[in-house]
């Protein structure tokens, strides 16, 4: 529940992870989906339905959507009802990038696993020395420093 008067800036920033300039950033941006009214002193008063928003606004910065796109989000959701298509078409494009980019970290993942249990095996026989040795002698052909590089481990 909200207290009486709002939620302070800094309360906010607790509550979200957030700094106190990137709050202020998101209203300049009008990246909320209402104005952030103020108290009599002029200060911003929130309420815990701008906590949830920050919430979900955290959760899609760190899963990779531009602020343009996140900015584009807002401005649907603030306008009400009636854009729900277009609404969904955007979540469905991040939702989209976001699992290409765990397709692709995953790949990453498995290249690095199997180096790691190679490099594990190696250490543990005794036998890692040289096991990947960069440095190519100067005399070696280009061609065959290429096909060597596709060969190292």
């Amino acid at each position: 529940m909200t207290p009486p008067g709002g939620l302070s800036i800094g309360d906010v920033a607790k509550a979200t992870g957030l700094g106190v300039h990137a709050l202020r950033f998101f209203e300049r941006e009008e990246l909320f989906l209402r104005p952030i009214p103020r108290t009599a002193g002029g200060q911003r008063a929130f309420d815990a339905v701008d906590v949830q928003w920050l919430l979900l606004c955290n959760r899609l910065r760190g899963s990779g959507m531009p602020i343009a796109t996140l900015k584009a989000f807002a401005q649907l959701v603030r306008s009400g009802p009636g854009n729900e298509r277009e609404r969904l078409a955007l979540l469905e494009s991040h939702e989209k990038a976001v699992r290409d980019k765990i397709n692709q970290l995953t790949e990453s993942l498995e290249i690095i696993h199997g180096k790691v249990t190679t490099y594990r095996e190696h250490v543990e026989k005794g036998t890692a020395t040289g096991i990947w040795s960069p440095a190519l002698p100067v005399e070696t052909p280009h061609a065959a420093r290429e096909t060597l590089a596709q060969q190292l481990p």
